[in-house]
């Protein structure tokens, strides 16, 4: 099966050979740049992600010749495997079932990606997306380039900011401004970052965005998730409305939200 037709399903119907495939597409010198790049989208996918493919978006995303948008995705690539390494519990950490990159790959997976992410030199996007990969397995040097890239006025880097600030406590006085923002993305993240804490203060403004004709699909999505987060109890009214929507992605979001709310509703009254 060739990389389009993987990029076609989901990934949990993807033959055995896939990522075999997709590592051919990343190192072999007769890939077209439209493969390669395809290829370091789909290679981080966290059911055929290992130290091998890892290894290959690594090299990717530090080769100074390969073209920018290539090596920012080959970093970005690398966020799912770390994020899983981030939610794993301590108690199962010699469990190699359910590993994904052996302890040495994410040590120097972070590592290369803290380099990159802090190398002036380079290009803003390699930096940017090796910080939005290196964040979900969050470090102690990530909230300060956190607070740093969101203090730029480059309007890229605040987004990166924003989300980063999902996966990074401390910073709820940003999300909270971030709201606000007039830049359609960054409201989007700062949404997702309040429901992730379940920011309270955010409430009225991720409630009253359900009010709104204007709120376009993404962000009314996001904020079905936030308020089951925020206010469960509050939120059942507005989800159980949300069921009825002639959108199925839309009812099929609200019905996702209302397990969750219900579930934490009951443990707040336990």
């Amino acid at each position: 099966m060739d990389l389009k037709a993987l990029s076609e399903i989901p990934p949990w119907d993807w033959p055995e050979d896939a990522a075999a495939t997709i590592l051919r597409a990343l190192t072999e010198e007769s890939t077209t740049p439209a493969e390669r790049l395809l290829a370091a989208e789909l290679a981080g996918d966290s059911t055929i992600v290992n130290d091998e493919l890892a290894e290959a978006l690594l090299s990717i995303a530090c080769r100074d010749d390969a073209p920018v948008d290539l090596r920012g995705a080959a970093a970005l690539a690398l966020g799912p495997a770390l994020e899983h390494e981030s939610l794993r519990d301590p108690e199962d950490s010699d469990d190699d079932d359910d590993e994904l990159l052996s302890g040495r790959m994410v040590r120097r997976t972070q590592s290369l990606l803290r380099r990159l992410c802090l190398t002036e030199h380079l290009p803003r996007d390699v930096r940017r997306r090796s910080l939005e990969a290196s964040v979900r397995l969050p470090q102690k040097w990530h909230r300060d380039a956190v607070r740093t890239a969101y203090g730029s006025y480059d309007a890229a880097w605040r987004l990166t900011a924003v989300f980063c600030m999902r996966f990074i406590r401390g910073f709820d006085k940003e999300v909270l401004e971030a709201l606000d923002s007039e830049d359609a993305e960054i409201r989007y993240q700062a949404v997702s970052a309040a429901g992730n804490w379940a920011l309270d203060a955010a409430w009225p403004h991720v409630a009253g965005l359900f009010g709104s004709e204007a709120v376009d699909k993404g962000l009314l999505l996001a904020s079905i998730e936030a308020v089951a987060s925020i206010r469960p109890t509050e939120a059942l009214g507005i989800l159980v409305d949300l069921t009825d929507s002639e959108d199925e992605d839309i009812v099929e979001a609200a019905f996702d939200a209302l397990a969750m709310a219900e579930g934490a509703a009951e443990a707040e009254e336990d």
